[in-house]
């Protein structure tokens, strides 16, 4: 099977993509184009996978570039391949030959470009890295790299949408904490719950900062199991484990 590969316009000609599950060497639960290898799978059909992945963006294996996520708000400037993952959540760089990648399975990965500039980025943007401000400091670090925000082009890929993430009222208590206006990105579950709208409040986040385009590819990771992995239906499912979806751009 074939890779399916997700682009937008906004990020073109910057080669990119948000990969699906579909074209790849794991099985069972894992079964797809599972890029982590955090993850309990055969490291060999990771590493075929990535290997893949790698093929479609025309570049090697130790080209994909990413990070040990953590769900926090700090950023990498990268400038080569990486010996070892740095504890972050966001890459940027101004390297061409270089992919910045993220994985997920319901939190946003979110690919920038500022083609004018050569300066791309690369973020996982959970709720509380997007909270703490992954956003923005990726496109300060941009920036750092010689962008313009105005010019910058975010989109977000294949994330989990608002009817299927329900939260408790710890969880909307966080949000107004920092803001009593991020009441809008909730609506009414049943009983004491809530719905929260991730894609939504990253979008809101991104627009704030003011930059260019900001623009969500409107897939819903628990909605769809044929083409996404997603933490949250595993643990409805009650499996043992969920495989990584993988984003990437390059210059």
């Amino acid at each position: 099977m074939t890779l399916e590969i997700l682009t937008h316009d906004a990020l073109s000609p910057l080669r990119h993509g948000f990969f699906t599950r579909k074209g790849g060497a794991s099985s069972g639960i894992f079964s797809g184009l599972n890029c982590g290898f955090g993850s309990s799978d055969q490291r060999e059909a990771v590493a075929l996978n990535r290997s893949r992945v790698a093929s479609a963006l025309d570049l090697a294996p130790p080209a994909l570039v990413g990070a040990h996520q953590v769900h926090s708000a700090d950023v990498v400037t990268v400038t080569g391949p990486l010996e070892d993952q740095p504890r972050a959540d966001a890459l940027v760089t101004r390297t061409p030959g270089l992919a910045l990648t993220v994985l997920t399975a319901d939190c946003q990965p979110v690919l920038f470009a500022d083609a004018d500039a050569g300066v791309i980025g690369a973020a996982h943007a959970g709720w509380r890295g997007a909270l703490q401000g992954v956003l923005e400091a990726t496109i300060e670090a941009m920036e750092r790299l010689g962008a313009d925000r105005g010019r910058i082009a975010a989109v977000i890929g294949p994330s989990i949408s608002q009817r299927a993430y329900e939260v408790g009222p710890e969880f909307l208590d966080a949000f107004l904490a920092e803001n009593d206006r991020y009441d809008r990105f909730f609506a009414s579950g049943d009983g004491d719950r809530y719905l929260f709208d991730l894609p939504a409040f990253g979008l809101s986040r991104l627009r704030e900062a003011g930059v260019g385009h900001a623009e969500w590819i409107r897939h819903c990771t628990y909605s769809d199991p044929a083409r996404f992995y997603s933490y949250r239906r595993s643990v409805h499912q009650h499996e043992a484990d969920y495989g990584r979806l993988i984003s990437a751009i390059c210059l």
